[in-house]
């Protein structure tokens, strides 16, 4: 920022893991990364780790390279993602929608420890599986668990346990006729414009989209959850990429 240029320092990474930069046409000097795998996808006994520093002033878009698909299980896998943004920072990613087969077990643990004057962005989308092979909510449990800090003190924590099997997920107050759900979070600290607007922005863009139900809810502190429910991964992630670039060009 202010004349200078974010880029990747150090990069550290195991199989099936790699990192490519992929912001070649971009004319703006922050970073844009996709991570890349050689795997097909998460199996039985996986556990994916993931630790992110962006350094001070620098800002961050990172990219996913496909649907993240979770194969049969036997057992279960994990994922855990350290995220710290150091003062003045920036991070967003929106990946790709999940799809998990049947018989999956997964577990994503989320930190984020955010200081002064950051800006965080990130989504997830949960298909119902395999819908078009005729697998419709029959993975065993989904568990998503979101924590948002602020100098050391809670400030947003999310909580997301799909269990189809213990629990009708297509039964009345659940998703009832909606295959897939997404959640995107955007969360701010101090120094970076309030969220009110950005709000207003956000509904509007929900209102262009056909049968989908969604909602904005605007955060205690700075920030907002925006909750969409929808027939088609690629409709909703379609959607979280125009919200992600409208915020990150409204502030600059």
């Amino acid at each position: 920022m202010n004349g200078q240029r974010s880029f990747l320092k150090d990069a550290y990474v195991t199989q099936p893991f790699r990192i490519i930069p992929v912001g070649q046409h971009k004319s703006d000097a922050h970073a844009y990364l996709m991570i890349m795998s050689s795997s097909p996808g998460i199996l039985s006994g996986d556990a994916y780790e993931y630790s992110i520093r962006v350094k001070e002033n620098a800002r961050l878009q990172l990219q996913s390279q496909s649907y993240q698909r979770l194969f049969h299980m036997e057992a279960s896998a994990t994922q855990k993602m350290q995220i710290t943004l150091e003062k003045g920072s920036s991070f967003f990613f929106v990946p790709h929608p999940v799809v998990p087969h049947k018989n999956s077990r997964f577990t994503s643990l989320n930190r984020i420890d955010m200081a002064e004057g950051c800006q965080l962005l990130m989504s997830e989308i949960i298909t119902c599986g395999r819908k078009h092979h005729g697998e419709v909510f029959e993975f065993t449990s989904f568990h998503n668990f979101f924590e948002v800090f602020h100098n050391g003190r809670l400030v947003l924590k999310d909580n997301i346990l799909l269990q189809p099997k213990e629990n009708d997920l297509q039964a009345m107050g659940m998703l009832e006729t909606y295959t897939h759900q997404g959640t995107l979070i955007y969360s701010a600290t101090a120094g970076i414009p309030s969220a009110p607007g950005l709000a207003d922005q956000v509904q509007e863009l929900l209102e262009q989209e056909a049968d989908i139900l969604g909602g904005v809810s605007r955060l205690q502190h700075n920030g907002l959850v925006v909750r969409v429910l929808g027939h088609g991964g690629e409709q909703l992630f379609t959607l979280f990429q125009n919200i992600q670039e409208r915020i990150w060009n409204i502030l600059g």
